[in-house]
């Protein structure tokens, strides 16, 4: 039976696992009587009204590219939604060229997007949405994780491992920045796993002020534990959605008498989010840290490094690539169901079942965003990795013995030292 054309896109950033999807989506949909076209760099092409930029997918073309990493069809971060002319031309193409049935894989961003070509087309266009990120912030069911993430957290454990072998055998520490806009799941799945002296993440400061300056005490409030018990090495790993959490003026306030373009350019992207990529989070924490550890007489070697990009394009790992055939299946098995004529839909599994979650209902009513999944700093799991960490901690402020071995470590007097750190755990 000819059901007409399907079309796949992909939307955001790289995540493990995208081709798996492709492929999937590709194979059932040609079983099920579609014609399957692939749009190249996500809603690019189609936003400038572009009719060409595609390519007729057939199974040969797809059938051994769901271990691979990257993404056959390229990826954008265009924004259609943005403009009526934009999302104009979006429909206008599509209907051109046949598309009656969308599958759109991409983050909440590209999710957003897809909503809206799924609203403005009016049923003409039946869309489902495969969420894709490794920063694992979408609202999924329960502990569903967004495909990518476990094999971004995988890779990332064996390099971060590697980076801690480095400090302990040159005795200096890292500081790691993690991929992670909105959340902290990814920075905290490396570093809890990997065993780093320190995690630090948004959610932590529970909607608190966060300041580059109280983030490196907590840093150096590790350094100076360690020290304390003869380790002059450690990681620390920073998720770069604490760039948000300061924001422009909190990056500022921590470069005192010199401009933040030193660290990179302020840019935002087509969604109005800082483009953390620009700037040099790491290295300006690594200045800030030094520079305080200077003035309390410590001098040592820190090394900043950004970790992220090795991981989006890596080849998935057996649950990824298993994830995605069942995203890509559920994708099109939605498309054919009468519920795909009534409304839109972001595609999970829960318990082995796929369930299609409206985008009405995982949109915020506010912003008309989705929504962001946090991370849960009240649970166990994150009580867990706290209890692993190197932190400073009430206890170390309360006994005596032990704060006098802290003070000494930047040859301070134990009242000193409250004064300088208490703060970091509650004292006044």
């Amino acid at each position: 039976m000819k059901r007409g054309k399907l079309g796949i896109l992909v939307g955001g950033g790289p995540a493990p696992g995208i081709n798996g999807v492709i492929a999937a989506a590709t194979i059932e949909g040609i079983n099920q009587g579609y014609e399957v076209l692939g749009f190249r760099d996500g809603f690019k092409w189609l936003a400038a009204g572009d009719q060409q930029r595609y390519t007729k997918l057939t199974i040969d073309d797809v059938k051994r590219i769901h271990l691979r990493g990257g993404s056959i069809l390229g990826t954008a971060r265009t924004n259609p939604a943005k403009s009526e002319t934009s999302m104009h031309n979006v429909l206008d193409v599509l209907q051109k060229l046949g598309v009656t049935a969308l599958v759109t894989i991409g983050g909440d961003d590209t999710a957003f997007s897809a909503s809206h070509v799924y609203r403005k087309g009016a049923g003409a266009i039946r869309v489902a949405h495969v969420p894709k990120t490794i920063d694992n912030d979408l609202p999924l069911p329960g502990a569903t994780p967004t495909f990518g993430f476990e094999t971004a957290r995988h890779y990332g454990v064996h390099i971060l491992r590697n980076l801690a072998e480095d400090a302990r055998t040159t005795s200096r520490w890292y500081i790691i920045i993690s991929m992670g806009r909105a959340a902290g799941h990814l920075a905290l799945g490396i570093g809890k796993a990997a065993a780093a002296a320190l995690t630090i993440i948004p959610e932590e400061f529970r909607g608190k002020p966060v300041t580059a300056e109280g983030v490196a005490d907590i840093i150096i409030g590790a350094i100076i534990k360690r020290r304390a018990y003869g380790s002059h090495y450690g990681v620390a790993v920073l998720a770069e959605g604490l760039i948000e959490s300061m924001g422009e003026k909190g990056l500022v306030s921590a470069v005192p008498g010199e401009n933040l373009e030193r660290y990179g350019k302020i840019v935002r992207d087509d969604h109005g989010h800082l483009r953390l990529g620009e700037i040099e989070f790491g290295r300006l924490m690594k200045d800030v840290v030094t520079q305080r550890l200077e003035e309390l007489g410590l001098k040592m070697t820190l090394i900043d490094k950004d970790l992220g990009y090795e991981l989006r394009c890596a080849d998935p790992i057996p649950f990824d690539a298993e994830y995605t055939r069942d995203l890509g299946y559920g994708a099109v098995k939605f498309l054919l169901s009468p519920e795909a004529g009534k409304y839109g839909a972001v595609i999970s599994f829960e318990n082995g079942k796929m369930v299609p979650l409206q985008f009405e209902k995982m949109l915020n009513p506010e912003t008309g965003r989705f929504q962001v999944r946090k991370v849960n700093v009240e649970g166990e799991s994150y009580e867990c990795a706290c209890h692993y960490m190197i932190r400073l901690e009430p206890a170390d402020f309360q006994d005596v013995t032990q704060l006098d071995k802290l003070a000494a470590v930047v040859a301070m007097t134990p009242d000193q030292f409250r004064a300088r750190f208490g703060y970091l755990v509650g004292l006044k």
